[in-house]
């Protein structure tokens, strides 16, 4: 995962001027309890958040707006750019897994669980997106693998299984082995990343199907794990901790919305990042994080209730769907890790307000682990700086807000 991490570091020095300053507004709402203010500006050594017991009867929602006062026209409202303006519609997705679950009860979660004696079977499938479209563009296919495993194992280990097995399904309208061979080069060094075995695959070459040159990938991944040691949630309670593993950057999700960004700002993928050795491209290529070794050597300490894999509908759809019941929320801390610079260069380009943001990318943090104090202050006093983030808690209400 060198090369993601490579992109990444290239980000940071390379994209950051273009952020403009933000001011937020705090809407109080007195129904919600929250840590007081200031409870996490006490740190680590390493720079990490430090656990304390605060209680409040008041919690911030954050609206961001523009650092200018002055009310914004229609058109520059309507200049404003959304995940759905770029095609994707996540409330259309969210609606149609509820009228599937009504058909097959059970489903709904990162992965789908089958009863195997005293284990459980874990699957899960997934494909990359739009994001094939730029490995299309700058030819860099040797990693669109990876992204493929990822977010197939990734899934699955939010139930603290182990995979076992990958498969995957490789179509495109003529064949190109060398092309091909590529990406599955990518895709076994996706099943070593994740300590999984690729079992097997099909290729499928259908004439006239696919443009030239381009070609569809999905992936399937099954695991194992112990029933009296999944993880799944149910007794998540308000002051449990949230602790966030850093992403690579963009990962597999909202590519449809970086790409509609693209053309709005007229740079190309082929541009040289000022002071950076990398392009726009090999950047927003860096492959998503394989979480599983790191995920489950936590888990194996104890303490870990639940996991959200931060994809599609971020933050504000992910971290809820691992809580037991209603009456549960989740209070992020915004400011308790470095956001990289490219969703500040998305954002600002797109004209994309906060909340977009935070429903459609990981926004630097590709996996949340619901944990217990205890389990949180051994965590963050193990990891080092950079590596592993306090970013919130869980509540008594409803949603996700932010502090």
């Amino acid at each position: 995962m060198s090369a993601s991490y490579r992109a990444t570091t290239e980000l940071l020095h390379c994209i950051t001027t273009v952020a403009t300053p933000r001011s937020e507004l705090y809407i109080r709402n007195p129904n919600v309890s929250m840590m007081k203010s200031g409870c996490l500006s006490q740190k680590f050594p390493s720079g990490l958040c430090k656990i304390v017991d605060c209680k409040s009867k008041a919690t911030s929602i954050v609206v961001s707006m523009s650092s200018s006062s002055r009310v914004e026209t229609a058109e520059e409202d309507a200049d404003r750019l959304t995940y759905k303006d770029a095609g994707v519609d996540i409330d259309a997705g969210s609606e149609l897994v509820r009228r599937i679950a009504k058909m097959a009860p059970g489903i709904g979660g990162f992965g789908g669980l089958f009863p195997l004696g005293d284990s459980y079977l874990v699957a899960g499938t997934d494909g990359v997106g739009t994001k094939l479209k730029l490995a299309f563009e700058t030819g860099i296919h040797e990693t669109i693998g990876i992204d493929l495993v990822a977010m197939s194992v990734n899934d699955i280990v939010t139930s603290g299984a182990k995979p076992l097995f990958f498969l995957d399904y490789f179509a495109t309208s003529h064949l190109d082995v060398d092309l091909a061979e590529k990406v599955i080069k990518g895709i076994v060094d996706g099943c070593q990343q994740s300590d999984c075995t690729l079992l097997g695959g099909e290729t499928a070459e259908m004439p006239d199907f696919y443009a030239h040159g381009e070609y569809d990938l999905s992936g399937f991944a099954v695991g194992i794990v112990k029933k009296d040691s999944v993880i799944d949630g149910k007794n998540i309670t308000a002051g449990d901790v949230l602790i966030g593993l850093p992403s690579s950057g963009v990962h597999s999700n909202g590519f449809s919305l970086v790409r509609r960004v693209l053309e709005r700002s007229g740079l190309s993928l082929k541009d040289q990042l000022p002071g950076g050795s990398i392009t726009l491209g090999e950047a927003l290529m860096a492959p998503t994080v394989i979480y599983v070794k790191q995920v489950l050597d936590l888990v194996s300490k104890g303490g870990v209730k639940g996991i959200a894999h931060i994809t599609g509908g971020g933050f504000t759809d992910n971290i809820p769907r691992v809580f037991p019941r209603g009456g549960l929320g989740a209070v992020i801390y915004k400011h308790s890790w470095v956001v990289p610079p490219v969703f500040n260069w998305i954002q600002e380009a797109g004209r994309i307000e906060e909340v977009e943001m935070r429903r459609t990318f990981n926004m630097g943090i590709g996996m949340v682990l619901v944990v217990d104090k205890e389990a949180a202050r051994r965590i963050l006093g193990e990891r080092g700086a950079n590596t592993i983030y306090c970013i919130g808690e869980v509540v008594s209400g409803d949603g996700v807000s932010y502090q």
